[in-house]
């Protein structure tokens, strides 16, 4: 039995959710989104609240009940409150800025790097930390991941894109011999 799928999902004032034939759509003020559904769950919006049912007794339903929760829910707080994850970029001659709806990193390459900020995502840039808004938490947290991965913190000087509040273990350099 999920935990995560018995909890009934409770939909606040002003967001729209909608079941149809093969995916469910939330509507709100933040904006729409829309999820395509697997048939091996149900689900039932009812009296300001939506739930979630297995449709057997097999392994991928009873996976895929909590699965499915999490991501309504996801789906029904992003489009009241967006989704926001800050990165920090760290190292001396390490830049970002917002030119357009492409952000610019300078990360010590011999080129500078521009990237696309998707569609539905807001990315704003303050002393080298970037910050990004939308109300898809998986896109949210994708698009970070992506921004991370142009330049991983390394281990020996903390050089680096990384989370906000994120920890690197440092590793000693080299010590001179005596």
């Amino acid at each position: 039995m999920s935990r995560i799928g018995k909890r009934a999902i409770i939909v606040p004032a002003g967001t729209d959710v909608t079941v149809g034939a093969a995916d469910i759509t939330v509507k709100g003020k933040g904006g729409t989104l829309t999820r395509a559904l697997h048939p091996a769950v149900s689900v039932a919006v009812e009296n300001g609240s939506v739930s979630v049912t297995p449709v057997g007794k097999n392994r991928i339903s009873r996976a895929l009940w909590g699965t499915y929760a999490a991501h309504i829910r996801n789906m029904v707080a992003g489009v009241n409150t967006p989704f926001a994850k800050k990165l920090e970029v760290q190292g001396i001659g390490y830049r970002a800025e917002l030119a357009g709806s492409k952000l610019k990193f300078a990360l010590g390459f011999s080129h500078p790097v521009e990237v696309e900020v998707p569609q539905g995502l807001t990315a704003a840039v303050e002393k080298n930390v970037i910050t990004i808004t939308g109300a898809d938490k998986e896109a949210v947290g994708q698009f970070a991941a992506s921004i991370r991965a142009l330049k991983k913190p390394e281990p020996y000087k903390g050089k680096g894109i990384r989370y906000e509040g994120e920890v690197v273990r440092m590793k000693a350099g080299k010590k001179a011999g005596a």
